[in-house]
C-alpha cells in the first residue's frame, strides 16, 4: 500500500478467475438500458448510484470491496490486488457523511490500470477525479476525508446498489446506471443484445419512413 497502516484487519478472498476482456468488449457496444432489456432488468443498479463526473462510460471486471463506514483501508488494500481493467465495486453501507474515495487514490488506481469506481457511499474530489480521467459512480458527494482503521474485505461479495456483486462478474455503466452480470450469463447475453439491437434498429426505419404494421 501507498499508506503505513495495519490492514491485518481486511480480510481477502483466494485467487479469482476475471471475465474475458473479449465478451466484455462486445456487451459494451450497447447501452446499459439494452443490456437490462435482454436480462429482464436483473443486476441493475438502485438509480441513486450515478456518475459523479462528465465520463460515464464505464466497463470491466468487478473487484469487489466492503469497507467499514467512513474508512477506506480496504480500498487501499484492493488497489494492491486490483489489475488493468478491474472496476471497484465498493460497498461503503450505503453511508454518505464521509467520502471513501479521493483524488489520491484516484491516481492510484490510474497507475494500477483500473478502469473505475463504482461506490455505495459517497466520493470527494470530483472535479480532480475528472481531470485525471477517472470514472467515478457514487451515492452522494462529501468533502469530509476517511478514516483508516478498517475492518473490510477484498474479493468477497458485496451488496452494491441492492445488486449482489462478486469477484469474476463484468460491470457495464453509462449515462443510464449500472449494470452486474455473472460470468457465467456473459456469452449468452452478448449474443441475445446482438438479436435486440437488430430489432430495435429495424423498429427506428419503420418508424422514420412511416411504415406502420397492420
Amino acid at each position: 500500500m501507498f499508506i503505513s497502516a495495519d490492514a491485518s484487519s481486511i480480510t481477502v478472498a483466494p485467487d479469482w478467475h476475471r471475465p474475458d476482456p473479449k465478451v466484455i468488449h462486445r456487451i459494451a457496444r450497447h447501452p446499459v438500458a439494452l443490456i437490462g432489456d435482454v436480462t429482464g432488468r436483473i443486476g441493475m443498479m438502485t438509480s441513486v448510484i450515478r456518475p459523479q463526473n462528465n465520463l460515464p462510460r464505464l466497463t470491466g471486471a468487478v473487484l469487489p470491496v466492503l469497507t467499514r463506514d467512513g474508512d477506506n483501508l480496504a480500498i487501499h488494500r484492493a488497489l494492491d490486488l486490483a489489475q488493468a481493467g478491474d472496476v471497484l465495486v465498493i460497498d461503503a453501507h450505503a453511508e454518505t457523511h464521509r467520502a471513501v474515495f479521493g483524488d489520491i487514490l484516484g491516481e492510484i488506481c490510474l497507475a494500477r490500470g483500473v478502469a473505475g469506481v463504482i461506490i455505495d457511499g459517497a466520493t470527494r474530489d470530483v472535479e480532480e477525479l475528472e481531470k485525471l480521467g477517472l470514472p467515478v459512480y457514487a451515492r452522494a458527494v462529501n468533502p469530509a476525508g476517511p478514516s483508516k482503521a478498517g475492518p473490510g474485505s477484498v474479493g468477497h461479495p458485496v451488496a452494491v446498489g441492492n445488486v449482489v456483486c462478486s469477484a469474476g462478474d463484468a460491470v457495464f455503466a453509462d449515462a443510464d446506471g449500472v449494470a452486474v452480470l455473472a460470468a457465467a450469463t456473459l456469452d449468452e447475453v452478448a449474443e441475445r443484445l446482438v438479436a435486440q439491437d437488430a430489432f430495435e434498429n429495424a423498429l427506428r426505419d419503420r418508424i422514420r419512413r412511416g411504415d406502420h404494421a397492420g
